[in-house]
């Protein structure tokens, strides 16, 4: 961070925040507040004279509370800008007659109680989400006592107790009586692998960090004991499997089971752990001084925030989406942001960092460039057609179309740039006034008519969509699943680009089931674009219903690109479904759509 402060070409914005977001790849507009510290960090020379007379005191973030700081302070080490900050929501220096000291003992006279935020507006080309994470909050399940007993810790705090830098100055002792702890356990997975505990992913690097831990002890404090109660130990990394010989090897106690119960005995102030070791297959009881609790990561709590103002999706355990696992794994479904760190999931410095280098690489290619290439599947609109509804641009999921103004009569202009080519536009206009290019309703309406050109009764019609659906059903090939061959796929950029018209035109020429499929709710591409498909397709099953046509021979599905097993599932469901449609039915369907047309 020290770097990049004194970098000629990186503007530094600290205690700053993104308030509003605009814009397209190339010709994005931020607006950010820059909050006031209320001391000139240009003038400040960090010298704590200010500090020494400031009577508030608070605890410390930056130590995990263990110990304190006062109202005006540097936020932690190698804070850049080198200056101090005042919190003034817990400064008495509003009501100078209550305080004021800070401002009177600096001699530079850098503290201005007047202070205003200021709003910072950028030009930039590209942007790179790097929000970080949280750590899983112990205290909301309290099966260990991390809120009843003081000896009870976390893998942060831990790191503040040995840490030279520290509360205790790198003198490792535990928080009741000060002393170098003799036993010491670990457990692994406090928040994560478990729905009724916190989150059901892995956290990826908690195993692998209590094993630092335990090597950190060992080389300093080589009489203590340790005890790692684990479920799994996952050392998948380079070296990670060295690592976690050595400390076996160096005398740490691994056992496969997790505590049922933590007692703490209150003369000596030690822990009663009863644990289940699934190894030996017996119930054992540890006495420790000191119990450390190995939380596991989630997303920050203000994603959401960043996630609308981006126009960014989310996976369904709340960190960002990528735009494909593999070959687009920092980029995001927005043109021209990208992903690093942990803002995407879980994973350590070596990943972070590999992952933050990819991004900048991918932010310069487009930097780089003259003009930006994007791809042919864009709207087009026929202004003659349009009617103004302007429900186009309510639908689009990255505001690409702008300027409609259905009482002026102002007609809607696509940005391209910002276009990602969803067709969702394409399927909601009520007058068929917008085309997606290559993705148009003619091409589909041929594909329809070459398929259910003979025995149309003997076919599903299958819609799916580029990004998930349509993989699953490639997953299932490549797997070698088994289901019925009546399935006929089309594929969609989105599940959003299956109008009406194209479902019922499929019904027209024959076809017994149809079936609309995309990305899970939480895992769209297109941000909230499946969520008009679910709207649209509850629309056709009441239309289809009043005509006296059974809805159930339209499912709508989300289907994964890795869930190969549920496509196979799905069609074989289908084809059940598919047997019982009678030709009669059929007969009665297009009799139907013929006289509505």
């Amino acid at each position: 961070m020290m770097d990049v402060g004194r970098h000629p070409r990186i503007k530094l914005l600290a205690y700053s925040e993104v308030e509003e977001v605009s814009g397209y790849v190339g010709n994005f507009r931020v607006k950010v507040r820059k909050k006031a510290r209320y001391v000139d960090e240009e003038e400040c020379t960090a010298c704590g004279d200010c500090v020494d007379v400031c009577p508030v005191i608070m605890p410390d973030e930056y130590q995990m509370g263990l110990s304190s700081r006062r109202a005006i302070y540097i936020p932690f080490p190698q804070a850049v800008p080198s200056s101090y900050t005042i919190n003034i929501e817990e400064c008495l220096g509003v009501q100078p007659i209550a305080c004021g000291k800070c401002a009177e003992k600096c001699d530079k006279g850098c503290i201005d109680f007047d202070m205003k935020d200021e709003i910072v507006e950028l030009e930039v080309g590209t942007i790179i989400v790097a929000v970080g994470m949280e750590v899983y909050d112990p205290t909301l399940l309290d099966e260990y006592g991390y809120t009843r007993f003081e000896n009870v810790i976390t893998t942060l705090e831990f790191e503040r107790l040995v840490d030279s830098g520290g509360p205790l100055g790198g003198r490792f002792a535990r928080p009741t009586d000060g002393r170098v702890p003799k036993r010491i356990g670990f457990i692994q997975c406090v928040g994560s692998r478990t729905e009724r505990r916190g989150n059901s992913y892995c956290s990826n690097i908690c195993c692998m960090n209590t094993v630092k831990d335990s090597l950190l002890l060992r080389d300093h404090y080589p009489e203590i004991d340790i005890t790692v109660f684990y479920l799994d130990m996952r050392a998948f990394g380079k070296g990670f499997e060295d690592l976690y010989k050595r400390s076996k090897d160096a005398g740490v106690r691994y056992v496969r089971g997790l505590p049922g119960e933590v007692k703490e005995d209150p003369e000596t102030r030690n822990l009663l752990v009863t644990v289940e070791n699934t190894t030996a297959g017996r119930l054992e009881e540890h006495e420790l001084d000191m119990l450390v609790l190995s939380v596991g990561l989630e997303p920050r709590e203000d994603s959401k925030t960043v996630q609308q103002l981006l126009s960014l999706s989310r996976t369904s355990d709340g960190f960002f989406l990528e735009s494909h696992p593999k070959l687009k794994p920092v980029d995001t479904p927005t043109r021209g942001v990208f992903l690093a760190g942990c803002a995407e999931g879980p994973k350590d410095i070596k990943e972070s960092v590999t992952q933050a280098s990819a991004a900048a690489a991918r932010a310069q290619i487009i930097l780089n460039q003259d003009k930006i290439p994007i791809e042919a599947i864009t709207p087009m609109i026929d202004l003659d057609l349009c009617n103004f509804c302007g429900r186009c641009a309510r639908v689009c999921p990255y505001g690409a179309i702008v300027d409609v103004d259905p009482k002026r009569k102002v007609s809607p202009r696509v940005i391209e740039a910002a276009c990602a080519g969803c067709g969702t536009c394409s399927a909601e206009c009520p007058v068929g006034a917008i085309t997606q290019r290559h993705f148009g309703d003619e091409q589909f309406f041929a594909q329809l008519e070459a398929m259910l050109g003979e025995g149309p009764e003997e076919k599903i019609v299958v819609f799916a969509c580029h990004w998930c659906s349509y993989p699953g059903g490639d997953m299932a090939g490549v797997s070698r699943l088994q289901y019925p061959p009546s399935a006929r796929v089309i594929r969609t950029m989105c599940s959003g680009r299956t109008g009406e018209r194209l479902i019922l035109r499929a019904f027209a020429l024959g076809a017994p089931m149809v079936l609309v499929s995309g990305c899970h709710f939480a895992d769209c591409h297109y941000i909230n674009a499946n969520r008009w498909t679910q709207r649209r397709v509850e629309r056709l099953w009441d239309r289809l219903e009043r005509a006296g046509i059974r809805p159930e021979r339209l499912q709508l599905e989300w289907i994964s690109a890795a869930e190969g097993q549920k496509f196979a599932r799905v069609m074989g469901e289908l084809e059940e479904m598919r047997k019982k449609v009678t030709p009669e039915e059929i007969e009665y369907t297009k009799q139907v759509l013929a006289e509505k047309a």
